[in-house]
């Protein structure tokens, strides 16, 4: 019977854990439903990225308030989750506060110490996020595609953080052993006079419903993140290495035009021969984007990455003017609609079936597209480095040069450029008409 609790612990753990596997070999298999691409140059820089940008939050702090409780949240329940080895051990192996036995006693009281100052910064910092989320209601989260889920996640998982350190302090304060020690107990040794009037029994039953409800609550937490956009507390640091290294006014080739107008300058070339024989003539790419599969792995990587924080919106221009844009949205809607063709896929047994829905159209309208300036505020702004930029150029390249659909302002233009060679409506002949005038 003594057995009873490691059991059931080591069944719960493992259940979580599987459960996480599993959710994390769907998220691989969406991603790589992405088009190949070559990220592998620069590895010295991609790796300064990485821990400049993920691990040390460097574009978070440009704004101040935020980014310091950020920071606080971040580095507080990372580091207090290292007990979560020290509650591991303890369940599957039925000992007491082992790290106690193992540590000189001085390290593990300044551990524990550490551990219980920042629960009680971390607890300030989420109510601070709450009260600016629900009620000065910053206007970058009151935008449109903010409303109901978005909205809801945001909010559930401030909810964990609170009852996960709060669970914290007070299996501190109600382990009577732990109290002994008298070492490390900087906060809970004010929390323990709230319990001193109960019996011995009665504080072992709430430290130990305080302990296990801390360690099923962190595993639900876990398996929480693949469905919340925290999901780029993980995806944060790949998301970083893989980032955009290239200037960011700079464009890539489309390696088909590219050989086409090398074909047409080349005054030595057959624009109509054949395919040498023994070759099938390639089936041509298709241009640009106009669904999820479309786009590049790394685009699908940047779209679970989103941390739906709205800084990207905040600094749009096309936003700020009222216009429909919101590159927080073409993230959310990119991420949406793979989620989708996800389920399509495990529905029928991994092979996606034509659902008659893309995501230019059925998510992503035209009009978003666009109001984009290509202005790279957005990309700047991100403090995970991701490039909504990129989904928006690929689907314009999709509307132009598959179904001929750019407006009418644009097609003018690049008619103009193609007879005339610039973007205005006169002949070369008569461009320096004007200083007779």
């Amino acid at each position: 019977m003594e057995y009873i609790p490691n059991i059931i612990f080591a069944i719960i753990l493992f259940a979580g854990i599987g459960y996480f596997a599993n959710n994390v070999k769907k998220l691989v298999r969406n991603i790589k439903l992405g088009k190949d691409v070559d990220v592998s140059d620069n590895k010295p820089q991609r790796w300064k990225n990485m821990a400049y940008i993920a691990l040390g939050q460097s574009k978070m702090v440009k704004r101040p308030i935020s980014g310091f409780l950020h920071v606080i949240v971040y580095v507080g329940f990372v580091i207090i989750n290292i007990e979560v080895l020290e509650i591991i051990i303890d369940g599957l192996f039925g000992t007491h506060r082992i790290g106690h036995s193992v540590l000189p006693e001085a390290l593990y009281g300044f551990l524990i110490g550490s551990f219980e100052i920042l629960a009680v910064l971390v607890l300030v910092s989420v109510i601070i996020f709450w009260t600016r989320r629900n009620v000065i209601k910053l206007k970058r989260f009151m935008k449109s595609e903010m409303k109901g889920w978005p909205k809801s996640d945001g909010n559930i998982i401030l909810y964990f953080e609170v009852v996960l350190m709060c669970l914290f302090l007070i299996m501190n304060a109600t382990d009577t052993v732990f109290q002994d020690y008298n070492s490390g107990n900087v906060i809970s040794q004010f929390i323990a006079p709230l319990f001193s009037g109960l019996s011995e029994a009665a504080l072992h039953t709430i430290e130990r419903a305080a302990w296990w409800i801390h360690i099923v609550g962190i595993l639900v937490f876990l398996n929480y993140l693949y469905f919340s956009k925290h999901l780029h507390i993980l995806l944060a640091f790949p998301n970083t290495y893989y980032g955009k290294l290239t200037p960011k006014g700079q464009f890539k080739n489309n390696a088909t035009v590219t050989k086409e107008v090398k074909l047409m300058m080349d005054p030595n070339a057959d624009p109509f021969a054949a395919p040498a024989e023994g070759t099938e003539a390639a089936m041509p790419e298709k241009f640009g984007a106009s669904d999820v599969q479309d786009l590049s792995w790394v685009n699908l990587l940047n779209a679970y990455t989103c941390t739906e924080c709205g800084r990207c919106t905040s600094e749009c221009p096309a936003n700020l003017t009222g216009k429909k844009l919101s590159p927080r949205k073409i993230m959310m809607d990119t991420r949406d609609r793979l989620e989708e063709v996800g389920k399509n896929i495990d529905a029928n047994k991994g092979t996606f079936v034509d659902d008659g829905k893309q995501l230019l159209g059925d998510y992503i309208t035209t009009e978003e597209l666009w109001a984009c300036t290509s202005c790279n505020a957005c990309v700047e702004a991100c403090p995970v480095s991701i490039d909504p930029l990129n989904i928006i150029m690929e689907m314009r390249q999709y509307l132009v040069m598959e179904q001929s659909a750019a407006p009418m302002e644009l097609n003018n233009m690049m008619t103009n450029i193609e007879n005339n060679g610039a973007p205005w409506p006169y002949n070369q002949m008569d461009r320096l008409n004007w200083k007779d005038e």
